[in-house]
């Protein structure tokens, strides 16, 4: 599906009012997962000139477009250089994750030297950021019974637990579940019945069985996160400092 409604983004980037890095698919196309009525999640970065944060008034940090592509929703949400690093250095994975999504609609030079300083900022404490966004989803699940926060919250497990072994970001669930010997062999079936509807109800074994194969899970990610070989610092600040300056300054010089 994302093949044939993968967007052609040159006249939203010909509109951006500042230089646009990258635009990646984020949510259930990353994550392996889209149902035939999921909206395309597309995530980025743009570069406001020094100006916009150096005056009074508050700068447009997050920007964001959402308009109709023969029935699917495409959803456009850019932040400015500054703070997408600094969600960066925040161990934020979700925007770790769109940063290395594979799934690229537009790209710059500045965005593959980007990519390039993204193992630089992994930490063993990214771990958190997986179990917090889990039980978010879980406590959704519960009250929902809908198959997509289920899924949400497994993928979010397995991407913490891959992270803390590899010190590789692998959000794709179906590709998790040959990696990660952990991951339940139900999720196989969940996955295809998330595919009929994007807000279907959750159909599968009761739920407390589901919630001891959830809770196992942290307790591996709690394992691999002390096993892990990754640091507890990231490395990337001074390099990733020098990079927001002379892309602001490079983007002042464009316009």
């Amino acid at each position: 599906m994302l093949d044939a409604l993968s967007p052609d983004l040159t006249p939203v980037v010909a509109e951006q009012p500042d230089p646009l890095l990258f635009a990646t698919v984020s949510g259930a196309h990353l994550y392996g997962f889209p149902s035939q009525d999921s909206d395309i999640d597309l995530r980025g970065v743009h570069v406001l000139p020094a100006a916009a944060l150096l005056g009074l008034r508050a700068p447009e940090e997050t920007r964001s477009r959402m308009w109709d592509r023969d029935g699917v929703e495409m959803d456009l949400v850019t932040h400015d250089l500054r703070k997408f690093v600094t969600l960066l250095l925040r161990r934020n994975g979700y925007v770790l994750e769109q940063l290395l999504s594979p799934l690229v609609v537009h790209t710059t030079p500045a965005h593959a030297e980007l990519v390039a300083l993204a193992p630089g900022v992994l930490t063993s404490h990214h771990a958190h950021h997986y179990r917090g966004f889990a039980n978010t989803q879980w406590r959704l699940f519960e009250k929902a019974a809908e198959l997509k926060p289920l899924l949400y919250a497994f993928r979010a497990l397995l991407t913490g637990i891959h992270l803390m072994r590899s010190a590789e970001v692998q959000a794709h669930l179906p590709t998790l579940l040959a990696e990660v010997p952990e991951a339940p062999g139900r999720l196989a079936g969940l996955i295809e019945a998330k595919a009929a509807a994007e807000h279907g109800a959750y159909e599968g074994p009761p739920v407390a069985a589901v919630r001891e194969e959830f809770e196992a899970l942290h307790r591996v990610l709690d394992e691999a996160q002390a096993a892990s070989a990754l640091p507890e610092q990231g490395t990337a600040y001074d390099a990733l400092d020098e990079f927001v300056v002379r892309r602001r300054a490079l983007a002042d010089g464009e316009g």
